[in-house]
């Protein structure tokens, strides 16, 4: 059974810093795109972050890019976010995303269709 499971979260002061992790397990993830998405309340869930399996191309939303870095190590099939001066507008239930099929060293798609993995979503609360 494949499963993501993402870690810390929490509440965080604006301008603080958290760094999210996704561990990967009942398969490897070596040679699929990974993703962050968040879902804020009363919000459609929206991409924040994409990284190819090789590292060689990372995405970003506008609304993070240059505070948020996506990274990833395949020998421990864990996928990481690091947020640094966050905001209230950051506040949402972040979600890490695996592609189905292998792809390109290139490949790091935004849309939420190209996810077939899951996890189950963590609480990140950014507080004024």
């Amino acid at each position: 059974q494949v499963q993501l499971a993402e870690s810390g979260g929490g509440l965080v002061q604006a301008g603080g810093s958290l760094r999210l992790s996704c561990a990967a397990s009942g398969r490897s993830f070596s040679k699929n795109a990974m993703a962050w998405f968040r879902q804020a309340p009363g919000r459609e869930r929206e991409f924040v972050a994409a990284i190819s399996w090789s590292g060689d191309s990372l995405e970003y939303a506008d609304s993070v890019n240059g505070r948020f870095t996506v990274s990833r190590d395949n020998d421990e099939n864990t996928v990481y976010l690091q947020m640094n001066n966050l905001k209230p507008e950051d506040t949402a239930v972040y979600y890490c995303a695996g592609t189905g099929v292998p792809g390109g060293t290139h490949y790091a798609p935004s849309r939420q269709y190209e996810y077939v993995y899951w996890g189950q979503g963590i609480q990140v609360t950014v507080s004024l």
